[in-house]
């Protein structure tokens, strides 16, 4: 049985320019072109459509998935692989979904104590930057890797309580209205410059450049907004002034 374009559409949500698209790279080949340009689907590339849309919900682009579907040869395996990456992907979520409503419960009681630290980072992908950083700050990376292996689970864990209580603190600077440049929102933004330097130590430009990253959407910036809505900008600001007042003039806290 062959599907038009346009039932394939309705049924996966796909558009036509993208189903054209996967076409002309070669992506997704229909069973048939008929006069006019007429592309129908069959069955097996149904299966190969979902495979393609599964990958690109994990964040492959469309290089890597021709490479993937190009070089597997036996369909049941390849797809549970893919069912255990979805299911990995899920505990993930579930987990994040978990953590934000205790924040919420928390913030919404006034009671941000009654978060541990491990709550608020539950679902975090530590891995998630790990590209980013390598391509923009190799030998920091490598520094940060060394001593992160270096730390004990009770180091990690300390770290990440000192995380969430500084978070905090700025939140409460948010809050109050507090400017970037107030004494305390530096001297807290000092703090958090001190706890970056036990991994490695940026200088003002790579330290502005680490507050826009809290910014960019991923795991950071879903941290620092649970905590309070905007920190993360907040946060970005903060580093900005301190980078450029502070670190820009020479000074070392």
């Amino acid at each position: 049985m062959l599907w038009s374009m346009a039932e394939v559409c309705r049924s996966s949500g796909v558009t036509s320019r993208t189903l054209r698209h996967y076409h002309h790279i070669g992506l997704l080949e229909p069973a048939s072109v008929g006069p006019g340009g007429q592309r129908r689907y069959g069955h097996r590339e149904l299966r190969r459509l979902q495979r393609i849309l599964v990958m690109r919900e994990l964040g492959l682009g469309l290089v890597d998935i021709r490479r993937v579907l190009d070089s597997e040869r036996d369909e049941v395996t390849a797809l549970r692989l893919h069912l255990h990456d979805l299911e990995s992907e899920r505990d993930r979520l579930t987990a994040l979904i978990e953590t934000v409503r205790r924040t919420v419960d928390a913030l919404e009681g006034d009671d941000m104590n009654a978060i541990r630290p491990e709550e608020l980072f539950a679902g975090f992908d530590v891995t998630y930057y790990d590209d980013q950083v390598r391509a923009q700050w190799p030998e920091q990376w490598e520094q940060a890797r060394a001593a992160g292996r270096d730390l004990t689970p009770e180091e990690g864990e300390r770290l990440r309580a000192e995380t969430a209580r500084r978070m905090e603190r700025m939140a409460g600077y948010l809050r109050a209205g507090r400017p970037v440049d107030d004494p305390d929102v530096r001297a807290e933004v000092a703090d958090h410059y001190e706890g970056v330097r036990r991994m490695w130590t940026p200088d003002a430009a790579a330290f502005a450049r680490l507050g826009r990253v809290y910014t960019e959407p991923g795991p950071w910036r879903e941290v620092y907004e649970r905590v309070a809505p905007g920190l993360a900008d907040y946060q970005c600001e903060a580093m900005e002034d301190y980078a450029g007042h502070v670190l820009g003039e020479g000074e070392r806290p």
